[in-house]
């Protein structure tokens, strides 16, 4: 009985729903769905929103700064800062940076730390509930000049971004009992498994797989995947699959050579977890782009740390932000400076360990590995 209880409270807490030769890898975001709707300005560039974030965020993004001047892209940055406010004693954004955002309509955003078990409320959730940011894109392809045990991974994985168990919703029954509900909803996940049909139609992807655990959750997981279901009757030339998470973490690191031709699809916490580990399988969250997609806002983003421990000492690996902006690009229909950048990047780390950073087994620092890209550009 006291379990029950807190569950019919519960709705109180329920918001509303907001050896190989070098060549440039693409890493899109799908046309279709979150498409970019901005403009030029008088002057025939577009303003981005800049988050630096915390740690080695400014100094990376100040690298990105360099090499887009370098490359002459016809962008205008506009720095915020994100630093949360207290609104009705709820987390939030400051108004200046959510503004900056709409108008603009794409950022680029640094690392930002999230405190563990206390503090206020992870600003990368508050960024996408803020923005409705409902698909988090996670491209992982083998960098060549980084060898890992895996070759020639290609994965693309696509997590649900704004509800399941990051939801939030969560509260003390008795002392020493927490209750946290898995909220899954019909529109969310018709909106985000659209977006991975459409996105593997755009990338020449013959599957869409769900991945979910619908024999234990067989209510909030069921709801995912029979929705997949519907929704692949409006995709007939793209195969719809499902496989359990467990299955997929074993098979992946197994072999991930048979999830090449595959759109990845799955439930917010799966994601945050296999997106990573497939990180893994190239390198590491240092060499991995992302990008949360919206309807009307979409924020690209370098997804590991802020690595507060090498702030300010130069040494700080830019790739990911940098491979994120080339999403971006991308995404802003601006790819001829995204091809040009993503191949300098590339070439750079396949030149030899004195270009590239410690964190990929180099010896040298961010300038010298910013000068080197801004070289081959």
């Amino acid at each position: 009985m006291l379990l029950s209880r807190p569950l019919c409270r519960s709705a109180a807490f329920v918001r509303p729903l907001r050896s190989i030769s070098i060549k440039t890898l693409r890493r899109n975001a799908s046309t279709e769905v979150a498409e970019f709707k901005g403009t030029k300005n008088a002057d025939g560039k577009y303003t981005v929103t800049m988050i630096e974030g915390d740690g080695i965020g400014v100094e990376i993004s100040a690298a990105v700064k360099d090499i887009y001047a370098a490359a002459k892209v016809p962008i205008i940055w506009e720095a915020v800062d994100v630093t949360p406010i207290l609104k009705d004693g709820k987390t939030a954004i400051p108004d200046v940076a959510i503004d900056s955002v709409k108008r603009n309509l794409v950022a680029l955003k640094g690392p930002l730390a999230t405190p563990i078990g206390k503090g206020h409320v992870s600003l990368n959730l508050t960024l996408r509930r803020t923005f409705n940011l409902f698909a988090n894109l996670r491209p992982c392809r083998s960098v060549v000049g980084y060898k890992t045990p895996y070759d020639n991974v290609d994965t693309v994985l696509i997590r649900e971004n704004t509800e399941g168990e990051y939801s939030g919703i969560e509260h003390v029954v008795v002392d020493g009992v927490v209750q946290s509900i898995k909220l899954i909803t019909r529109p969310a996940c018709e909106r985000v498994i659209r977006y991975a049909f459409q996105h593997a139609r755009a990338t020449g992807k013959p599957k869409v797989l769900v991945v979910h655990k619908a024999t234990i959750m067989k209510m909030s997981d069921g709801l995912f995947l029979s929705t997949a279901k519907e929704i692949a009757k409006e995709y007939p030339e793209i195969e719809l699959g499902a496989e359990l998470l467990d299955n997929t973490c074993l098979k992946i690191v197994t072999d991930p050579e048979p999830y090449k031709p595959v759109v990845m699809v799955m439930p917010n916490l799966y994601g945050d977890i296999l997106s990573d580990m497939c990180s893994g399988l190239i390198g590491g969250l240092g060499l991995t782009p992302s990008g949360n997609m919206g309807d009307e806002v979409s924020i690209f983003e370098a997804v590991h740390g802020s690595a507060p421990d090498i702030a300010g000492k130069g040494l700080a690996n830019p790739t990911a932000l940098l491979l994120s902006s080339v999403m971006m690009l991308r995404h802003m229909k601006l790819n001829d400076y995204a091809d040009k950048i993503e191949n300098a990047v590339l070439t750079t780390i396949a030149s030899g360990p004195e270009n590239i950073t410690r964190d990929l087994k180099g010896t040298a620092g961010t300038k010298h590995f910013t000068e080197q890209i801004i070289r081959r550009l």
